[in-house]
């Protein structure tokens, strides 16, 4: 399981712990995670917020 902001939709990374979600100040969800690991090259921020991947070129991968 993992935690999703209701609001944002930011998703916490696994060792973060928060009531509310330290982005907006939202209401925090619990989730069945996609994926069973996470990828290797994950990048979490000074708040505990998971980032999305980065493309080689720059840009952000956002999925569809």
């Amino acid at each position: 399981m993992e935690l999703v902001c209701t609001h944002c939709h930011a998703v916490l990374a696994p060792d973060t712990r928060a009531d509310w979600c330290p982005a907006c100040g939202g209401a925090l969800a619990e989730q069945q995670r996609l994926s069973d690991e996470l990828p290797h090259a994950v990048e979490v921020d000074h708040r505990g917020i998971l980032l999305p991947r980065r493309h080689a070129l720059g840009g952000i991968i956002t999925p569809q």
